[in-house]
């Protein structure tokens, strides 16, 4: 007999003892049967009723989902705040209050944070040809700096916060450079325009309070078009070979100032020295000739002799050569001094005989006159004078 053959109704011969019937899905009804008997006696009891089963059964599936919801909603509303950030919280869409870095919770569905950086530095970089003064088209590169100190202003004040700084940085950049002539903007007044481009922008988001604050402005670039391009690299070239001639001009007036300085202080005081050693030495002078007055007038020959004998010494001391006029001759004898004062640094060498033969001071009256040149110069001056 097959194993499905009519017997007890075909249970018996049923390995799956389902009684032979085709099975499907499971009923959902049953399900949910199932599970408010195991949870009737927590939420109320078992009922006999049929009604009052099916009841307590779909109570107690909706009590189910609404507890696994609300522990869902529950968990999603943890949320983390880092360190550089600050928290804005947002309920139904209005602003409520800003939450510090942390782990907070909120009601979702209810509030929404938005996290916005306050602590890291942004760029942004703005170029473009733009018109100068003097009618010159240039483009220039500026790039600035700004961090956020506002978080709330920062997100509400305007739509977009970033993109108005931009806006506002090409209207100042713009208005600054059409103020300023084409020669500054490439060279020299890179700063001013730098400088100017910073006060202008501030005075501009100012009035927004976009709770933006600008750490650096910086001009990157500028150059003309490359149409142009290489005599403005011409002109360039030739403005920094200006400027160079300058400071190394500027070098050498500082190297040759302190020397010139210098060499007039020391001839003013030099000038002084001289100054004070001539005054001194008259001074000098009017005192010998105020204590030789006495003298003189107690002694005037004598005070006249000594004076002009220490006079002629004076001359004489510096003098190599000295020529001897003897009274009563008509020779004049010479003295060669320094070859005599040579020789006697020599060996003990003859001096020099003015008396020889061949020389020529023979005196008339046939007398050997002294060779001693300062007796025979004194000698023959009071001869003279007497």
């Amino acid at each position: 007999m097959a194993w499905n053959e009519p017997g007890k109704n075909g249970k018996d011969n049923d390995p799956w003892k389902q009684g032979g019937r085709d099975q499907g899905p499971p009923d959902l009804d049953e399900v949910f049967r199932n599970l408010s008997k195991k949870f009737g006696g927590i939420f109320g009891g078992n009922k006999n009723t049929s009604n009052s089963s099916n009841n307590s059964g779909g109570s107690a599936a909706l009590v189910l989902i609404l507890v696994v919801a609300l522990l869902v909603w529950a968990f999603s509303g943890f949320y983390t705040i880092k360190e550089s950030e600050r928290g804005l919280i947002l309920r139904f869409g209005q602003y409520h209050s800003e939450v510090m870095p942390g782990i907070h919770w909120k009601p979702t569905f209810i509030d929404t944070v938005t996290p916005v950086d306050v602590t890291s530095v942004r760029s942004l970089r703005t170029d473009g040809f733009m018109l100068t003064q003097d009618q010159n088209l240039v483009r220039v590169t500026f790039e600035i700096q700004y961090r956020v100190f506002d978080a709330r202003a920062y997100k509400f004040s305007v739509v977009d916060a970033d993109s108005s700084l931009r806006e506002a940085t090409d209207a100042a950049l713009r208005y600054v450079v059409g103020h300023s002539i084409m020669d500054d903007v490439l060279t020299k007044g890179r700063e001013v325009i730098r400088q100017n481009t910073r006060t202008e922008l501030e005075q501009i988001i100012s009035p927004y309070a976009m709770g933006l604050e600008l750490v650096d402005v910086n001009f990157r670039d500028a150059r003309p078009p490359e149409e142009v391009k290489e005599a403005f690299d011409d002109a360039i070239a030739a403005q920094e070979d200006e400027q160079r001639y300058i400071r190394e001009a500027e070098a050498y007036a500082r190297e040759i100032e302190p020397r010139a300085r210098g060499q007039v202080n020391r001839m003013m005081q030099e000038a002084e020295a001289y100054k004070q050693q001539t005054l001194l030495k008259a001074q000098g002078e009017v005192a010998r000739f105020e204590k030789l007055l006495p003298e003189y007038l107690a002694a005037p020959q004598v005070t006249r002799d000594r004076m002009y004998l220490e006079t002629m010494e004076q001359v004489y001391r510096n003098s190599s050569k000295v020529l001897v006029d003897v009274k009563n001759g008509n020779n004049i004898m010479y003295l060669p001094l320094d070859k005599m004062i040579n020789n006697g640094g020599d060996t003990k060498a003859p001096a020099v005989n003015p008396l020889a033969p061949n020389s020529r001071t023979n005196s008339s009256d046939g007398r050997t006159p002294d060779l001693r040149p300062e007796v025979s110069r004194a000698d023959s001056t009071r001869t003279g004078r007497g």
